[in-house]
């Protein structure tokens, strides 16, 4: 299936690159973008590829400085997009032309960027709050780069959508972050869990009562929160699902729910 094309990018190889880097890493947000408009994918597609390239830092190594200095390549990419070569990377060139070629908001990639720290310091998050300010810059920054790719709208919407589609994802990584000696939650406790996972539906709730502030050209870029409704929903259901590693769908289920919104919108 065709990715589809809607900016000028030196190398096409690139892009193809982007794609399979999201397939592996990103299955639920490489389908939701094959299910867009062919012209959309390619932009999409690099900025999540970026997203992954960032979100791997802090865990491809156990050396802080090493994690650090591959955050701050990328913040040297971003911004020396436009008045610099970019690196020879398979996701920097593609990204840099992309900034340029979108007048993407740079201080979002670079908070993105920045939200990564809190994973090299893999210290607790101090609160709740602290949780959301990181699902807001990381996955939140990551929507709301998308939505502004792809003509605009409600930053907010996108932001609040991204956050509650972060957490969803957040929730169902636990156990592996546990593994990883992380201590994940502010509060682990089954009803703190649960009314986590509230919150998160209320965000949903009030980014899908916004939605129309995104223009339609921009709206495919809100179908990678597909899975967010259904995740919080159990975890608010059955909470212990969290530690133990068992949120999720069949995949009947997954491809179903994402044809449905598809079909019928966010």
């Amino acid at each position: 299936m065709s990715t589809g094309r809607s900016f000028s990018l030196s190398e096409r190889a690139s892009v193809d690159a982007c794609v399979a880097m999201v397939e592996r890493g990103d299955p639920d947000r490489w389908l939701a973008t094959m299910a867009a408009p062919p012209l959309a994918r390619a932009g999409l597609f690099v900025l999540q590829a970026f997203n992954l390239e960032v979100a791997r830092a802090p865990w491809v190594t156990r050396e802080p400085l090493l994690a650090r200095m591959r955050l701050q390549f990328w913040r040297d990419v971003v911004e020396g997009a436009g008045t610099e070569a970019p690196a020879a990377h398979e996701v920097a060139g593609p990204l840099a032309a992309l900034i340029v070629e979108k007048a993407m908001p740079r201080e979002v990639l670079l908070g993105m960027i920045d939200a990564r720290e809190a994973d090299i310091e893999r210290a607790p998050f101090a609160d709740e709050a602290a949780l959301w300010a990181y699902l807001e810059a990381s996955a939140g920054g990551l929507m709301v780069a998308s939505v502004r790719m792809l003509g605009g709208g409600s930053g907010t919407v996108a932001r609040d959508l991204g956050a509650a589609q972060g957490l969803a994802n957040y929730l169902m990584a636990v156990p592996g972050l546990e593994a990883a000696g992380r201590l994940p939650l502010p509060d682990g406790r089954t009803e703190a869990v649960a009314a986590l996972a509230r919150a998160g539906l209320e965000r949903l709730a009030q980014a899908r009562r916004g939605r129309r502030e995104v223009s339609r050209a921009a709206r495919p870029a809100l179908l990678a929160a597909w899975r967010a409704e259904a995740i919080l929903q159990q975890a608010v259901r059955a909470p212990e699902r969290v530690a133990a590693g068992a949120l999720g769908q069949s995949e009947f289920v997954r491809r179903g729910s994402l044809l449905w919104r598809v079909l019928t919108g966010l």
